[in-house]
């Protein structure tokens, strides 16, 4: 007997919770949530040095935050710190380092997801952003080696969520970013059958909604919104009726005129 009342008030209290989570959602959706202020908060970047990584940190610099701005470019990094001080950042450090070499990143700064969680543990302050991408939702012919490295990225990120929800650190946050393509130039020569559902993103409209995501603390950022019907649709249609609607959109040829980029000697 007191057995089943023990699950009983569990089952309630579990409805309960539930539905209170949903209206808040459905809240949240028609009511956008109030940004938070990041002046003074140090926001670390990695590939400050060009494309999406400075247009971020352009974006954080016009709001008053502390800039570590990471990249294996000095020239390119150099050359953001200094856009980024004209644009009203309270300090600004630029670091070369090469994010793909683990002995890089400990030398310059002991600043990654293993080094600095366990401070925001301990403070129970901070805000992990992980740039995933499309590729890291679905897989993508002519992009293997792509999705793997983002699936991984979005799969670490939402592990370490759940550990810090489990830990109950309220305080520490994450947003997983999964645009479609942006034109950095890293996907030059890619294309898109249908630029009304699936456009290839402007740079500085993608770093933009990008920051604006992370003020607002949403765990899951998808660009363009139709990423969030192809995931719903792909959750639950069967197997041949999700590929003959990537067969539809054309998906599957976007990659067909790739150029890709030499790498400086």
């Amino acid at each position: 007997m007191s057995f089943n009342l023990q699950s009983s008030k569990k089952l309630f209290i579990f409805l309960g919770k539930s539905l209170l989570t949903l209206l808040e959602a459905m809240i949240f959706a028609l009511l956008p949530k109030q940004q938070k202020n990041v002046a003074g908060e140090i926001v670390l970047i990695t590939g400050a040095g060009s494309g999406l990584g400075r247009l971020l940190a352009l974006q954080f610099a016009r709001r008053g935050s502390v800039l570590v701005l990471w990249d294996v470019n000095k020239e390119g990094n150099e050359e953001t710190c200094k856009m980024a001080q004209e644009a009203g950042a309270t300090r600004v450090h630029a670091y070369t380092c090469d994010c793909s070499q683990k002995e890089e990143v400990y030398r310059v700064a002991d600043q990654t997801y293993k080094a600095f969680l366990p401070a925001m543990i301990a403070n129970d302050h901070g805000h992990l952003v992980c740039i995933s991408s499309s590729a890291g939702l679905v897989g993508v012919n002519g992009l293997a080696d792509y999705c793997a490295s983002k699936f991984a990225a979005f799969g670490l990120a939402e592990s370490v969520f759940v550990e810090t929800f489990v830990q109950n650190q309220k305080g520490i946050k994450t947003t997983i970013v999964c645009p479609f393509f942006i034109k950095t130039g890293m996907f030059e020569g890619c294309t898109t059958a249908c630029p009304s559902l699936l456009p290839i993103l402007e740079p500085e409209y993608a770093a933009e909604k990008i920051v604006e995501a992370i003020l607002q603390e949403k765990m899951y950022f998808y660009m363009p919104k139709f990423l969030y019907f192809m995931m719903f649709l792909k959750s639950f249609l069967p197997l041949k009726t999700v590929l003959l609607i990537g067969d539809y959109l054309d998906i599957f040829h976007a990659m067909d005129g790739f150029l890709e980029r030499k790498k400086k000697l």
